[in-house]
């Protein structure tokens, strides 16, 4: 049961409207439905959510948003990402897990995608590159993409605050953390 109540149907016509344009038709999650019940923080939500298409592939955007909710232990919305998009990303059931349970190094990630990890792993452990990570992403990314990451951990991070500290229920379709293999 989440912490703050969801908005339940039937919607406000302004509210269906955005909630049809985010979810393309689809039930709202109940992260949007508790942010939609409170107009301010909807509209920051709205407005910082990167909901766009990007600099980014699909595949790098899935990329930082799964390992940033994973080392937020952020499961809701790791799961619902995972489910939406992975498929779409061409990520492989080795990859989704790694986004859980390895480090930036492991063989199943390019070398493009090993520096795009230790980036956000970076981010999350310090809030910042060194100069050899930002080297390494840089090595893989122009400015813009750059900026786009460290945006994107910004608001998955936020995203994963407002999750966990609103325990909100699990999406019933939303894959589920792995376990790690012993």
């Amino acid at each position: 049961m989440s912490r703050l109540a969801p908005l339940e149907p039937p919607y406000a016509p302004e509210i269906r409207e955005q909630f049809d344009r985010i979810m393309r038709g689809a039930p709202p999650l109940m992260l949007f439905r508790v942010m939609a019940g409170h107009a301010r923080a909807w509209e920051k939500f709205r407005g910082g959510s990167l909901l766009d298409r990007g600099p980014l592939s699909l595949r790098e955007r899935e990329i930082v948003i799964d390992r940033t909710c994973a080392l937020n232990a952020c499961e809701y919305e790791w799961g619902v990402h995972v489910a939406a998009f992975a498929q779409a990303a061409h990520l492989t059931e080795e990859q989704v897990r790694a986004t859980v349970l390895d480090d930036a190094g492991a063989a199943c990630w390019s070398a493009a995608e090993q520096a795009l990890i230790a980036a956000v792993d970076a981010l999350h452990q310090r809030a910042t590159l060194d100069d050899a990570e930002f080297k390494a992403l840089a090595a893989h990314c122009d400015e813009d993409g750059i900026l786009e990451i460290i945006q994107l951990c910004g608001f998955y991070r936020t995203v994963s605050y407002l999750a966990n500290t609103l325990k909100l229920p699990l999406e019933p379709t939303a894959a589920r953390f792995p376990e790690r293999v012993k």
